[in-house]
């Protein structure tokens, strides 16, 4: 693979669109792309919310074995994100310096953001997909088979309905609903977004006020979609994208539910405040041009959250 030209700026942390790329791996091998361990190569920042989505539940289910991984660098460049020095610039699955690499290899026309996450078929050299929700589900549904034992269902069929109820509300409202608050560049588009991710989180202290979990009373995929962003709450966007009405340790409920999940294998263990401050802080020219970065917020996620006491 050759170096790529220089690809189209996006928002540092991400105000996500339509995927560009939304091929699906299936156990029936009708999509074209079947099911099979070794074959699939995920792409993913540590940096990243939408990432670390699919870091969680490939960690969650046991499929790092499975499905392999490759991490960027949490500092994008003009040709978008890299890879590390630690692995001497490339990507040990490609031989690529650049991700964009890989979206170039398969559409050398491409002209859309190269974003994170990205499931890349090895055996075909090509993207399977770059639609952040469904990577997830596939892995939750067509890799069933190789699930470790013991392993959560986290998008049951019984409770599908609601999760894509939630989660779609979380989406547009505290997932995208940070950015859109953060990159307005209105009054008024500032503070519809800013109003709206408010009411939400007040919704949710609410609910979580009375279960454990989002849905169902088990740990689903509704809670995998919300635990990035609010990991990130304090660090970044009461700050950085003046979402400043309360943060996160003021919400109770939302807090203790955070640290419940953080303290979990999967969760914790990919969240790196270190590469989240270093990218949004020292990328984001627009909102920081001093490119300092804070050093609090100094928090305890692992103190006691009681929630295992919780009924559902």
């Amino acid at each position: 693979m050759q170096v790529s030209q220089p690809i189209p700026a996006a928002p540092v942390g991400g105000l996500r669109q339509q995927a560009a790329f939304t091929g699906r791996v299936s156990r029936d091998e009708s999509s074209g792309f079947p099911v099979e361990p070794g074959r699939y190569q995920l792409y993913a920042s540590l940096a990243c919310p939408w990432s670390q989505r699919t870091l969680i539940v490939r960690r969650l289910l046991g499929l790092e074995r499975v499905i392999g991984l490759s991490l960027t660098d949490p500092m994008p460049t003009e040709h978008g994100w890299r890879f590390p020095e630690e692995t001497g610039g490339r990507d040990l699955a490609t031989g690529a310096l650049y991700l964009s690499e890989l979206y170039f290899a398969t559409d050398p026309g491409y002209a859309g953001a190269c974003t994170v996450p990205l499931l890349w078929d090895l055996r075909k050299q090509r993207v399977v997909s770059n639609d952040f929700a469904q990577i997830t589900v596939q892995m939750e549904t067509e890799f069933v088979g190789f699930h470790r034992q013991g392993a959560p269902d986290l998008y049951p069929s019984a409770l599908r309905r609601e999760i894509d109820a939630i989660a779609t509300l979380i989406h547009h409202a505290v997932n995208n609903g940070v950015y859109k608050a953060g990159l307005a560049t209105t009054q008024a588009g500032y503070e519809e977004a800013f109003d709206a991710l408010f009411a939400t989180l007040d919704a949710l202290e609410e609910r979580l006020a009375r279960r454990r979990y989002l849905v169902g009373g088990r740990l689903t995929e509704a809670d995998v979609r919300l635990f990035p962003t609010l990991v990130r709450f304090d660090a970044v966007y009461y700050l950085l994208y003046k979402c400043n009405l309360h943060r996160l340790t003021e919400y109770p409920h939302l807090w203790a539910y955070a640290r419940d999940l953080y303290q979990r294998p999967g969760f914790g263990d990919t969240t790196d405040f270190g590469q989240i401050k270093r990218h949004y802080y020292q990328s984001d020219s627009w909102n920081n041009p001093s490119r300092v970065v804070p050093k609090g917020p100094y928090v305890s996620w692992l103190e006691p959250h009681n929630r295992d006491r919780m009924q559902g």
